[in-house]
């Protein structure tokens, strides 16, 4: 979410939102980036802009857009085989020595005490100890205690304590983005990769996987059931019908059918795609193939026999076939439902379905195309058309609605208009958080899972707020601890999974999984507060998309700084460690000085206390101090705004110190490249000067400095897919800005990664790591091949060092994000699949860097301060570090 600083004036928080220090006061203009998502699940169509009800509405939107054009660019979609094919290509590779150990390993605090600068900050939210993402979550019904939690892009992790302590049991696999978990009858885990939270946000799968033995085991490359049928696809829900004897799948192509009983390589059936004409006949699509058939959700109806089944099949932003379709032969043939009552069939978004364990209840939260179709003047505050119910567990209704974002918002919610502001009130991002559940042991007890979590004990009469967004603007609140009133009834905000336990001898719980982790409280329970189940920071699945390193003054060691997806930018710091007399971390936990959304990272390598962070689009916020706020309500002014007020910056838009002059140039690039040179006496955004234009409708994807010859690459519209995709380079070597002429050759793909070689004074020796997937799964105009690319001259002539294809020791074709020399000038490249070496003479062998290193995505690469090792984030298992290469 975001909101402005009365006291500055500037755009603070993000995601978990910012906030002043007396009230929130929220942006009300709805502009939304839907660009072109529509390979990773649901989008709009073209390149153009859709207007949507909420400041946090857009802002979540221009995170999926910002990470999906990166990997899509310039075509809609990825082919099916592309990550079989990359991992294929990667096992056979050969593997410099050395082993990556993970780095963020302590819990995760946002609340801690004296990190609360009141205009940079969320802690004081409630929120307390937070992970990652959770897309997935699943209960072994036979073995108290155990639990599955699946990653958003982190895989999945088992605690066999009831939630307590985690361990990774998907680490092998070539994906680790998690769309859905469900336990078979036979007591099987099943994992459906491809997260489909957004229906498009992150990464796509590589299949659906069966575990056997899920309490002891872990899954590998053979457990894998199918062929490449839902490869390059994300899957919201699996469901088992038992006496049917099949399981589902509904995913970003449709809904999937395959017999329980088949052997591993039985394929996936495609039942139900409206648009393709599968499973039913006549209905008019109304969008191109990237936005068509998606299922967001399929529920087998208790007492139905095994042959009833009901689908959401929706794109978020309207189109013909959208729908709720039903079965009643286990999904052989299907029918369109025509709800009545309270259901308006054509405002039928993305839904989510709950019976009640006996089939006689249907319950529906949906969002609405309608909502989110319109215009800033509309005064749209949410999405969500509502909650229902079908008392008669039918499809076609009558549905009665039993709540509206506007009645929830006073149940207790902290997103209460006078609390937090115009747009942004409950179900604003009903197209992404949305989850509701039936108490199984009760038909009247209803869970509902928005941006917060809502109960019902009374079939929808009534509901109660039991997960706030946080404290912040609630009359209980406030920073004198002595005079806080507020109930522990915070959790992270966003919520995507729920799921029961029903352990024999065993008090029921609910769990939930939000974009702060996973959280789980009785079923009775109707007193406040939760167990957090990120306390023990074992549930380590943060997606970061930056790390840097600095030495701290007092010789403890380094502090390492990470910018996070919705969770702020963290701080883990030894324990122990001082600076200026104040004791850093006493508790041995990671800690969050900034708060919402993080970025990109700055840090002064020689003193680790101070940092640059990034909120988003370029919005810059500098500490001298490591953002420790000495008195116990906060009050200090320890974080200040430096943002250059870029008008066309990136989401997560680059910057960086000059290599050679840290402490004498900063270089930052949105549809200027900025240039800083009082760094760390900067104190507002008036300290940076426009270097160079890079146009109008350009945004820099990545910059680069050395002796002051800086690079920058740029995209420009960046969310075109088709022809209008465009991309550059620029440079101010030779003494003048100019745009470098790329040859035909160079993929017309994402440049997400520039580095300079340091054994070449004169900086005209640059490596360019290029995104997406070449042209053998990219059908996009111009797409080219290659990862990795060498000018030696400045840019006029340039050279694929990436390496024979058909060579074992080639560079894999897997979306690449960053890169860095080395002193010995070894080249290292982070992938989603990996990190990879080469060597700056561009002989085009390459070698996987070490082992142990989860297949998350790796986003970003960095030295650390006495250039011994190299750090490396994840978005999704968090940041790792190797001896350098």
């Amino acid at each position: 979410m975001t909101v402005y600083s009365a006291r500055r004036g500037t755009r603070r928080g993000a995601g978990r939102g910012g906030r002043t220090a007396l009230a929130v006061v929220a942006a009300a203009f709805l502009i939304a980036g839907a660009g072109p998502v529509a390979a990773y699940g649901q989008g709009d169509p073209g390149a153009g802009r859709h207007e949507v009800a909420g400041e946090e509405s857009h802002e979540l939107m221009e995170s999926v857009d910002s990470f999906n054009e990166q990997r899509l660019a310039p075509a809609a979609q990825v082919a099916p085989g592309a990550y079989a094919g990359a991992w294929a290509h990667i096992r056979n590779m050969p593997v410099r020595s050395g082993s990556w150990t993970e780095v963020t390993t302590s819990p995760y605090d946002e609340d801690a005490l004296h990190y609360r600068d009141q205009s940079a900050s969320n802690s004081g939210s409630g929120t307390g100890f937070s992970s990652g993402r959770i897309a997935a979550l699943a209960t072994d019904p036979t073995h108290r205690g155990v639990v599955y939690a699946g990653a958003a892009g982190g895989g999945v992790f088992r605690s066999t304590d009831d939630g307590r302590t985690w361990t990774p049991i998907a680490d092998g696999l070539p994906a680790l983005s998690v769309g859905a978990l469900a336990v078979a009858p036979d007591g099987a885990l099943w994992l459906a990769t491809g997260e489909a939270t957004t229906a498009s946000d992150n990464y796509l799968g590589s299949g659906v996987y069966r575990l056997a033995d899920p309490v002891t085991g872990v899954f590998g490359e053979g457990d894998k059931v199918g062929g490449t049928e839902l490869d390059s696809s994300s899957v919201h829900t699996l469901a088992f019908d038992q006496a049917a004897g099949y399981v589902f799948a509904a995913s970003s192509h449709g809904v999937f059918r395959r017999p329980l009983s088949a052997g591993r390589s039985a394929v996936w059936s495609k039942v139900l795609a409206p648009c393709a004409g599968v499973g039913v006949g006549g209905i008019t699509c109304g969008v191109d193939g990237h936005y068509a058939d998606i299922a967001n959700d399929i529920a087998v109806q208790p007492g139905g026999d095994g042959t009833r089944l009901l689908a959401n099949v929706a794109w978020r932003g309207g189109a013909g076939y959208n729908g709720f379709y039903y079965s009643s032969d286990a999904g052989t043939t299907w029918k369109r439902a025509n709800p009545t009552a309270a259901v308006n069939p054509a405002e039928i978004g993305n839904a989510a379905f709950a019976y009640a364990a006996d089939g006689s209840r249907l319950y529906v939260s949906m969002e609405s195309p309608k909502l989110l179709g319109k215009s800033s003047g509309s005064g749209v505050s949410s999405v969500l058309a509502g909650v229902y119910v079908s008392q008669n567990g039918d499809a076609n209704g009558p549905f009665k609605q039993i709540a509206t974002s506007a009645a929830l918002s006073t149940t207790g919610s902290a997103m209460k208009l006078k609390a937090i502001g115009s747009g942004y009130q409950p179900g604003s991002q009903a197209w992404y958080d949305q989850v509701i559940a039936v108490d199984p042991s009760d038909p009247d007890h209803v869970y509902l899972g928005l941006e917060e979590m809502f109960e019902s004990r009374d079939g929808g009469a009534t509901w109660k707020t039991i997960g706030r967004y946080w404290n912040f603007g609630m009359p209980c609140f406030s920073y004198d601890a002595a005079a806080n009133t507020c109930d522990a009834d915070v959790m992270h905000s966003d919520q995507h999974a729920l799921a029961f336990s029903r352990w024999q001898g065993g008090t029921p719980e609910v769990f939930v999984g939000n974009d702060g982790g996973a959280y789980a409280r009785p079923t009775a329970q109707t007193t406040a507060g939760w167990r957090n189940l990120n306390e023990s920071g074992t549930l380590r699945n943060l997606q970061y998309y930056s790390v840097r390193a600095g030495k701290l003054p007092d010789g403890s060691g380094e502090a390492v700084w990470g910018g996070l997806q919705d969770n702020g930018v963290s701080l883990l710091a030894p324990k122990g460690a001082t600076y200026q007399g104040q004791r850093l971390n006493p508790d041995g936990r990671m800690v969050a000085p900034f708060g919402g959304d993080g970025g990109d990272q700055l840090v002064n390598p020689d003193n680790g206390c101070q940092t640059v962070g990034e909120y988003v689009d370029l919005a810059l916020q500098i500490t001298n101090n490591c953002g420790f706020t000495a008195s116990d309500n906060g009050a200090e002014d320890v974080i200040t705004d430096i943002a250059p007020g870029d008008p066309g910056a990136r989401f997560i838009a680059p910057f960086a110190a000059d290599e050679t002059d840290p402490n004498g140039l900063w270089v930052a690039g949105g549809q200027y490249v900025w240039g800083n040179t009082r760094t760390w006496q900067s104190t507002s955004g008036a300290d940076w000067t426009k270097l160079f234009d890079l146009g109008a409708g350009r945004s820099a994807s990545a910059v680069a400095s050395r002796r002051h010859v800086t690079w920058a690459a740029w995209c420009g519209p960046c969310g075109a897919v088709d022809e209008t995709f465009a991309r550059g380079i620029a440079t101010n070597y030779g003494g003048t800005w100019h745009q470098v002429d790329l040859p035909a050759a160079f993929p017309n793909r994402y440049v997400s990664g520039l580095t300079i070689d340091p054994s070449d004074a004169s900086g005209r020796t640059v490596y360019a790591v290029i995104n997406g997937f070449s042209r053998h799964w990219n059908e996009g105009p111009g797409a080219g091949y290659g990862h990795v690319w060498k000018t030696s001259d400045g840019g006029a002539t340039w050279t694929d060092i990436s390496g024979d294809t058909t060579a074992a020791d080639s560079f894999p074709d897997a979306p690449a994000n960053s890169a860095l020399v080395t002193a010995d000038g070894t080249l290292v490249v982070a992938t989603d699949l990996g990190v990879f070496t080469g060597t700056t003479a561009g002989t085009g062998h390459w070698a996987r860097l070490g082992t142990a290193l989860p297949t998350a995505p790796a986003v970003y690469l960095s030295p650390s301060p006495d250039g011994s090792q190299v750090y490396v984030a994840t978005h999704g298992r968090g940041i790792w570090k190797t001896p350098t290469p």
